[in-house]
C-alpha cells in the first residue's frame, strides 16, 4: 500500500467539497451509478482486448476461471480443472447455470466461445493471444470440456480467465457492430445488458437468476467520463455514487472528507514506453532541424538506454503522480510470478545519457515526437509531457502528440509511431503475459507480439519464452521468466516507468474491495455495514 502523498493542489478549485458533497446523492439506493475513466469501444466480448471493454464484459459475461481481488485464480463457470495428460486439460462445468435469456449453459457454448476469437480477423486488439496454444476443444459429456494443446502448457487456466463465454445460440452469425445494439449480449453474469451509448454510458440490469451472489443493485449505470475534473465533479455533485481513478491531485483532499470513502491498491499494471527498435527509418524521428533522419537511432541499444537514463522516475512519481506510483525497472510488479528482484530502477543520469548519445553518433541529439493516449491511464498525457521535457534536456528534442485512446490504439497497432506509451497489466498473474503480448517477436499465426508496437525482436528471448510456456515445473519456469526480464533490461527493449496505484471513491455509505487488476465492478460495490 502506498502511503506517501504530496500536498493538495486543488485540481478543481471551482468546486467546494463540503457544499457539494451533501447535495443530490442518488435518491434510489437500488440504482447504482458509477463514472469510469476509460473509453469503451465495443460490446463484442471477443473483438477488442482493451481494458475498458473488458471491464464491462466482467459484469455481463463470465469466464471458466476467474480471479479474486488479489488476482489469484478461483473457479468461475468451471468448478475445477485438472491435467489429464501433458497436453490435455479437463474443465468441469458448473451445473444449473443459465444464460440471461433462460437457456442452459452447456459444454457446446464453451467450445464455441473458445473458437470464436480466431474468426474475428479484423480485431485491432485480438484475444487470440489466449487461444493460439489450443489445438483442439471438445465436449466430454454434458458437464466437462477437454482442451488440447500441441505441447505441455501450464498457463491454460490463466489464459482462460481472459476468455468470455457467450451463448452459441444467441451469437452465431452476429456481427461485431450488432453487439453494440444488444444483439448477442447474452451472458451468465450478475448483470444483463440494457443499452450502450458510445462515449456516454452503458446501462445494465440485475440478473435475478444469477447462480452466484446477487448484485445489490436493481440497475447499474456506467457513465463514461474520461476527463478527470468532470469525473470527480460528478461524484461531488451526487450525479454518480462512485468513481474510479481518483485524480492524483485530488486524492489526499478527498480522503480526508467524511462525506466520501476512498479505496486504493497498487495494481499489476506497468506504465512504460515502447520504442521503434526494428525499422531502418522511423516516422517521427528527425534531425535537429526537423527533417526526417535517414537512419533510425532507436535501433541502437545505446540510444534506448540513454532515453531510459534521461527519465527521472522518482520525480514523476512525486510531482505528477502525487506519490501514487512505484517507480520500476521491471516489466511486472513484485507481486507477479517471474518478477526479477535484481533488476532495479534505471538511475536518473542525464550526463550518462548525453555520453551514450555521443557514443552512438548523436552528440547533438535528434528530434522525436512521442505519442500517448490522453484518456486511458492515470495522468497519461502529463507523464508523457514530463518525459518529453526530460529527453529534451539531454538533447533529444521531444514533442508530445496525445489523443483519445480509441484513436491511439488503432494507429499504434498500425505502427504509425516511433515512441509510444502503453500500460499493461499482467492478466495471467505472471510475467509471461506482457512478454507474449509486448516483447515476443510479432507472429500473428502464433498469437505472439500482438501489442509489440515497437517490433522488438530478440531470438534468444523468443527461445526462452517458448520453452517457459511449456515448462510445468514452476520453480524452473520462474527462473526462466526472470532471465527474460534481465534480457529485456540489458537490451532496453522497453522503458518501464512505474506501477500505478488504482483508486476508487464512493459516497458515504458504500464500500468497495480494491482490486490489483483494476476492474471496477458494479456488483462489488456494497452498502457499508
Amino acid at each position: 500500500m502506498i502511503t506517501k502523498f504530496s500536498r493538495w493542489r486543488g485540481g478543481f478549485t471551482a468546486l467546494v467539497f463540503s457544499a457539494l458533497a451533501c447535495a443530490g446523492l442518488a435518491a434510489n439506493a437500488a440504482d447504482f451509478k458509477i463514472a469510469t475513466s476509460g473509453e469503451v469501444t465495443s460490446m463484442d466480448p471477443h473483438y477488442g482486448n482493451i481494458f475498458p471493454n473488458n471491464n464491462i464484459m466482467e459484469q455481463v459475461f463470465e469466464t471458466l476461471v476467474t480471479r479474486d481481488p488479489d488476482s489469484r485464480l478461483i473457479p468461475g463457470l468451471a468448478t475445477s480443472w485438472k491435467v489429464v495428460d501433458p497436453t490435455t486439460w479437463e474443465f468441469t462445468l458448473r451445473k444449473g447455470v443459465k444464460f440471461h435469456d433462460g437457456s442452459d449453459f452447456t459444454a457446446d457454448d464453451v467450445v464455441y466461445s473458445l473458437q470464436r476469437p480466431a474468426t474475428l480477423v479484423s480485431s485491432p486488439a485480438p484475444f487470440t493471444t489466449y487461444t493460439k496454444a489450443i489445438t483442439g476443444i471438445e465436449a466430454a459429456g454434458t458437464d466437462k470440456v477437454r482442451v488440447k494443446t500441441a505441447s505441455p502448457y501450464p498457463l491454460l487456466p490463466n489464459d482462460l480467465s481472459a476468455l468470455y463465454i457467450v451463448s452459441k445460440k444467441a451469437t452465431t452469425d452476429v456481427k461485431t457492430p450488432e453487439f453494440d445494439q444488444g444483439k448477442g449480449m447474452v451472458g451468465t453474469g450478475p448483470f444483463k445488458f440494457v443499452s450502450f451509448a458510445r462515449g456516454d454510458r452503458v446501462e445494465l440490469a440485475r440478473n435475478d437468476a444469477y447462480w452466484g451472489t446477487k448484485a445489490p443493485w436493481d440497475k447499474a449505470t456506467i457513465r463514461i467520463i474520461t476527463n478527470d475534473a468532470s469525473r470527480i465533479a460528478a461524484l461531488l455533485s451526487g450525479e454518480v455514487d462512485a468513481i474510479e481513478n481518483v485524480p492524483s491531485a485530488d486524492y489526499a483532499k478527498l480522503k480526508t472528507n467524511a462525506q466520501f470513502n476512498v479505496f486504493q491498491k497498487v495494481s499489476h499494471r506497468t506504465i512504460m514506453f515502447m520504442l521503434d527498435s526494428n525499422r531502418d527509418v522511423s516516422p517521427f524521428v528527425t534531425d535537429k532541424d526537423g527533417k526526417p533522419l535517414a537512419t533510425n537511432p532507436l535501433k541502437d541499444p545505446r540510444v534506448r538506454l540513454a532515453i531510459s537514463k534521461a527519465i527521472n522516475r522518482q520525480a514523476i512519481s512525486d510531482r505528477v503522480m502525487e506519490g501514487l506510483s512505484l517507480p520500476t525497472g521491471n516489466l511486472v510488479p513484485p507481486s507477479i510470478f517471474g518478477y526479477a528482484p535484481d533488476v532495479k530502477v534505471e538511475p536518473y543520469d542525464p550526463a550518462g545519457a548525453k555520453k551514450l548519445l555521443a557514443e552512438a553518433g548523436y552528440p547533438d541529439g535528434f528530434g522525436l515526437t512521442i505519442q500517448a493516449p490522453n484518456n486511458r491511464f492515470v495522468n497519461d498525457s502529463r507523464i508523457t509531457q514530463a518525459v518529453a521535457q526530460m529527453l529534451t534536456q539531454v538533447g533529444i528534442r521531444s514533442k508530445v502528440d496525445a489523443m483519445p485512446f480509441s484513436v491511439y490504439v488503432g494507429r499504434a497497432s498500425k505502427l504509425e509511431f516511433s515512441m509510444v506509451m502503453l500500460g499493461w497489466g499482467a492478466t495471467s498473474a505472471e510475467a509471461s503475459s506482457p512478454m507474449r503480448a509486448l516483447m515476443a517477436t510479432f507472429n500473428k499465426d502464433k498469437g505472439m507480439g500482438a501489442y509489440n508496437w515497437g517490433r522488438y525482436s530478440n531470438p534468444k528471448f523468443d527461445t526462452l519464452l517458448d520453452e517457459a510456456l511449456q515448462t510445468l515445473d514452476e520453480k524452473k519456469r520462474e527462473g526462466m521468466l526472470q532471465d527474460m526480464i534481465r534480457i529485456l533490461h540489458a537490451d532496453t527493449a522497453v522503458v518501464p516507468i512505474h506501477q500505478q496505484a488504482t483508486s476508487w471513491a464512493t459516497r458515504k455509505g458504500l464500500s468497495y474491495i480494491p482490486r490489483t487488476d483494476e476492474y471496477t465492478l458494479s456488483q462489488q460495490f456494497l452498502p457499508a455495514k
